[in-house]
C-alpha cells in the first residue's frame, strides 16, 4: 500500500477563525523528506505534464529526499518565478496531484494518497527566500539595452512574464493601476492564505532582477497603449485580469450590504477594512451572511466573512450557498474543509431567487429555491433544475455574490483595433499569446480560462517566449 501522506500542519480552527494570520504552517523539514519519500520517482511521470508552468516535479522531489533543497530551489526556479506563493494557493488536487500515479483515473480530484507536491514546492520556495532568493541562474543577455517591454498589470500573469524577460535581459517595467503591487494575489486572496510577507519577498526579487514597477497608472486612461509605443517601448503585455464583478440579475440586488466577493475582498485584503476605524476603509458584517457560489472566491469571501463576525462579537453565522453539490464545486477541497472546521455551514443545491430589503433599502432576506441535478450542461457538470413550489427565504442581513468575474473594459475600450470576444475578453493566438495588434501579448484571466494563478502564469510563460523571438525579430 505504501506510506501514508505526511499530513501538514495547521493552527486550530478555533483559534485562527479570530485572525488574518497564516492557517497552514508548512512541512518541517523531517516531515518534508518523509512526503518526498513516497515519491516512486516514475519512468515517465505525469505530474509534470499536469502542471501548467511545467516545473520538473521528478528531479526537484528527488533532490529533496538528498537534502539537495538549493538544487531542488533551483530547478523549480528555471519554471517559476514564485514557488512559495504557487505552494500555498495552486490548486494542486485538480493539476499535478490529480496526474499523480496515486490518483486514479475516473476521480474528479485529486487522491489523498496522491504526492502533495505543493506542500513540498512550497517547502523548497520558503527554504531558497531564507537563503535570500538565489535565482536558477545568471540573467542572460538576449536582449539589448533598447529592448523594453511594458507589462500591464501586476498580477499572477504580469509578475510572471516580466520575470521571464527579466531573466533574459530585457528591459521591464510594469504598470499597476492601484497603489499596492500583486494584483488578484493581493486584493483577492486573504493573507490567511497568502501572507503579504512572502506575496512581497516574492515581487522584491523581480525587482532585483532590474524590473521597474509604476504603481498607481491606469493603461487606458493615464496612457495609451499607442503612447508606450511612442516612448520607446518594443512590445506591449496585457496581464489585466478580470476585475469586473459578475451578478445574479435578481431582484433586490441593488439593496445596501449586498456586495460583489470583489469588493468586499478589496475592502479587507487591500484596504483592511477589518482593522476599522485604525484604517479608514468600513465594511457592514451583517448577522446572517450569505455567500452564493461555489468557487475559491466564495471560499475567501465566506471565511472573511466568519472572522468579521468573530472580530466583533457577533453570534458566527456565515452560509455558502452553491445550486451544485459539493462534488461539483470548483473550489479546492483543501479550502472547503478549513471553511467547515472554521464554522462556515453550507447550502447545497439552492439557486436564489431575490433579495428583500426593508423601507430604509437595506437587506433582510433571501428567498431561493431547491434544485435537483438534470442532464451535463456546457461545463460537463450536471446542470441544477428547480424543482417546482419549493421556494423559501432566510434571514439575510449581508450577501456576498461569488459567482464569476468578467473582462475589465477600460484599456480594450480605449484601444482601437484590439479584437475581443463576446465576453470582452481579449482575443489572442493561442500558440504565441499575441493580439490582434502587432507587438502586443497577453494572458491570464482577460484571454478567458479558468482563473487560476499557475495557469495565468503558464500563458504569461508562452507569451514571454513569443516577446522574445519577436524582440529578437526587431533587433535584425
Amino acid at each position: 500500500m505504501g506510506k501514508e501522506p505526511v499530513r501538514i500542519k495547521e493552527r486550530d480552527s478555533q483559534v485562527r477563525s479570530g485572525d488574518f494570520e497564516e492557517v497552514v504552517l508548512g512541512f518541517s523539514e523531517e516531515q518534508a523528506l518523509e512526503e518526498a519519500s513516497r515519491c516512486i520517482q516514475c519512468k515517465d511521470p505525469k505530474c509534470v505534464t499536469g502542471c501548467p508552468v511545467g516545473i520538473d516535479i521528478k528531479t526537484f522531489i528527488g533532490q529533496i529526499t538528498r537534502k539537495d533543497y538549493d538544487g531542488a530551489y533551483a530547478t523549480i526556479r528555471a519554471k517559476s518565478n514564485f514557488p512559495s506563493i504557487c505552494g500555498r494557493v495552486c490548486p494542486a488536487e485538480y493539476q499535478c496531484r490529480k496526474a499523480c500515479v496515486f490518483t486514479k483515473k475516473n476521480e474528479p480530484f485529486a487522491s489523498e494518497k496522491a504526492i502533495n507536491i505543493h506542500f513540498l514546492e512550497r517547502f523548497v520556495g520558503d527554504h531558497g527566500a531564507r537563503q535570500g532568493g538565489r535565482l536558477a541562474g545568471p540573467a542572460r543577455s538576449a536582449g539589448t539595452p533598447q529592448q523594453k517591454v511594458a507589462v500591464i498589470g501586476s498580477g499572477p500573469a504580469g509578475l510572471c512574464c516580466a520575470g521571464e524577460l527579466a531573466r533574459e535581459g530585457v528591459r521591464v517595467v510594469i504598470f499597476e493601476a492601484l497603489h499596492k503591487t500583486g494584483g488578484v494575489l493581493r486584493y483577492g486572496i486573504p493573507p490567511f492564505r497568502l501572507p503579504r510577507t512572502i506575496l512581497d519577498a516574492e515581487i522584491d526579487q523581480l525587482q532585483n532582477l532590474g524590473v521597474e514597477i509604476r504603481t498607481n497608472t491606469i493603461v487606458g486612461k493615464a496612457k495609451l497603449i499607442e503612447e508606450l509605443f511612442a516612448e520607446g517601448f518594443s512590445a506591449v503585455f496585457l496581464g489585466l485580469g478580470a476585475g469586473t464583478p459578475s451578478f445574479l440579475n435578481i431582484p433586490g440586488e441593488n439593496l445596501c450590504n449586498v456586495y460583489s466577493a470583489n469588493e468586499f475582498l478589496t475592502r479587507v485584503n487591500l484596504m483592511s477594512a477589518h482593522t476599522f476605524p485604525q484604517n479608514h476603509t468600513p465594511i457592514n458584517v451583517g448577522e446572517h451572511i450569505v455567500v452564493i457560489g461555489g468557487g475559491n472566491t466564495a471560499m475567501d469571501a465566506a471565511r472573511v466573512a466568519i472572522r468579521l463576525q468573530k472580530m466583533r462579537g457577533i453570534r458566527l453565522d456565515t452560509t455558502i450557498s452553491y445550486r451544485r453539490t459539493e462534488v461539483e464545486m470548483p473550489a479546492r477541497r483543501l479550502e472547503i474543509e478549513h471553511a467547515k472546521e472554521e464554522g462556515v455551514k453550507f447550502e447545497f443545491l439552492v439557486k436564489p431567487e431575490a433579495f428583500t430589503g426593508d423601507e430604509k433599502g437595506f437587506l433582510k432576506k433571501l428567498r431561493s429555491s431547491r434544485c435537483a441535478l438534470g442532464e451535463p450542461d456546457a461545463s460537463g457538470r450536471r446542470r441544477p433544475v428547480v424543482i417546482p413550489g419549493s421556494s423559501f427565504e432566510v434571514p439575510c442581513d449581508t450577501a456576498i455574490v461569488a459567482v464569476g468575474l468578467g473582462a475589465n473594459k477600460v484599456l480594450t475600450s480605449a484601444t482601437p483595433g484590439l479584437l475581443t470576444d463576446k465576453y470582452g475578453d481579449v482575443i489572442v493566438d493561442s500558440q504565441t499569446m499575441e493580439t490582434s495588434i502587432k507587438g502586443v501579448f497577453a494572458g491570464g484571466d482577460i484571454v478567458g480560462g479558468e482563473g487560476t494563478v499557475i495557469e495565468a502564469m503558464g500563458m504569461a510563460k508562452k507569451a514571454a517566449a513569443a516577446i522574445l523571438r519577436y524582440l529578437a525579430r526587431q533587433a535584425v
